[in-house]
């Protein structure tokens, strides 16, 4: 079972981590690199979202912290 305060903890971290990822979509957008830059970095921002979301989850289903000190 988790804890309110670790849930409230994934929960912060989830919406910043949701927040950095946006603004980093949103720059390549606005920036407009050329076609094969910008493709590149959308899919190299994609693939970083997906392995923080599995982070995330892992975290949760063993129980450990997601940042080890």
């Amino acid at each position: 079972m988790i804890s309110i305060s670790a849930a409230v903890s994934i929960i912060v971290y989830l919406v910043v981590a949701g927040l950095i990822f946006w603004l980093l979509y949103w720059l390549i957008g606005y920036v407009d690199p050329p076609e094969p830059f910008k493709k590149i970095g959308m899919v190299v921002l994609a693939i970083l979202a997906v392995l923080v979301i599995i982070g995330i989850l892992l975290s949760i289903v063993m129980g450990q912290p997601v940042f080890r000190p």
